[in-house]
């Protein structure tokens, strides 16, 4: 099997509303010609690329197409999609690069959460039969989760509180942040309740955004990144759609897609959790102890539907591509509750 390596990031600000339409050209024209600058590459050099996007927040149907105009309709194009976070797309590209069709990929998600009501649009996600015509809200579900790991002991409010107020810290090295700030946890749960026991700093934020990754096989990969962000382990997997059937303070396909992708020694963690006991659930799942943690503020700091964790990825490679570690993890979430989870581990070589 072919090394493929992680040579080239790069993502928006994530701000709270952008102007334009809900297609993400706007949004993706800037971060392509930045990171294929910085690799010195042109679109023509790119063999392979793949996205993620979602119909449901667009609002029209092949929303994604409309965005392959910011690729440009010619030289002809090898293109793919998936409805899911772009972490996802990431992994159909790093499959391609491994059976050795191409050696270069760029993978981009883009999501306009501003352009409806996004607690309701997640609930399309949900059982069509069952649950999804009750139209439980995400915030809503999150708190049932919430709720059920305080009443088992498992993490209390100030714990909860903790996870945000550390975001936010950290989030002040992040100039693409949409939130930051140094905030004690006993300002935080002096706030209301959005749908207790949630507060809103316990909930990502609306977020208008979008991410970019290059990927790159072997030789070339040694070209275009001193020092790459080698892919040593890739897994994705996905647990039961139907909560009766889920034990809610545990994540099994997390542990799963951890162990095979070899967490173990991870100095730098990326983790997409949308809501700060699911990162207190997805550290312990892991088995990640007390490494360093969303470094970057992670999503509580903003939250780009279907470019988050593909972002998560990139934020983890940064931290190899500039010498501060030399193995990493980024996670990505997808569905209600942590149901589909996605794990990368990388690593830089001497």
């Amino acid at each position: 099997m072919r090394d493929v390596a992680v040579v080239g990031f790069a993502q928006t600000p994530c701000v709270r509303e952008t102007d334009g339409t809900t297609n993400g050209v706007e949004m993706l024209v800037p971060i392509f010609h930045e990171v294929l600058g910085s690799l010195g590459l042109t679109k023509s050099d790119i063999g392979f690329w793949c996205s993620g996007s979602s119909d449901y927040l667009a609002g029209r149907a092949f929303s994604f197409v409309s965005a392959v105009d910011a690729i440009g309709a010619f030289p002809p194009i090898m293109e793919s999609h998936v409805e899911m976070d772009a972490a996802w797309a990431l992994y159909e590209a790093w499959v391609k690069l491994l059976c050795g069709e191409i050696d270069t990929a760029l993978v981009y998600g883009f999501g306009k959460s501003s352009a409806g009501h996004l607690r309701r649009v997640m609930a399309m996600q949900l059982d069509p039969y069952v649950v999804t015509p009750l139209w439980p809200d995400s915030i809503g579900l999150a708190g049932i989760q919430a709720r059920v790991g305080i009443e088992a002991g498992f993490w209390d409010e100030r714990a909860m509180a903790s996870v945000a107020a550390r975001s936010r810290a950290a989030a002040l090295s992040n100039p693409l942040a949409q939130l930051s700030g140094n905030v004690s946890v006993d300002e935080l749960l002096a706030s209301d309740y959005v749908a207790d026991p949630l507060r809103r700093h316990d909930c990502a934020p609306i977020t208008d955004g979008a991410a970019t990754i290059v990927l790159a096989a072997g030789d070339r990969a040694r070209e275009l990144c001193e020092r790459p962000a080698w892919i040593t382990g890739f897994e994705h997997r996905v647990d039961s759609p139907s909560f009766g059937a889920r034990d809610l303070l545990t994540s099994p396909s997390t542990v799963a897609a951890g162990k095979a992708a070899g967490a173990d020694g991870v100095e730098v963690a990326e983790l997409h959790a949308p809501f700060s006991h699911q990162e207190i659930l997805l550290r312990q799942a892991l088995g990640l102890g007390d490494i360093t943690v969303n470094p970057s503020g992670g999503v509580l700091a903003g939250n780009p539907m279907f470019a988050a964790g593909l972002a998560r990825i990139g934020e983890a490679a940064r931290r190899v591509h500039d010498g501060s570690a030399s193995k990493v993890l980024g996670h990505a979430t997808s569905g209600p509750l942590l149901q589909q989870n996605l794990v990368c581990v990388m690593e830089g070589r001497e």
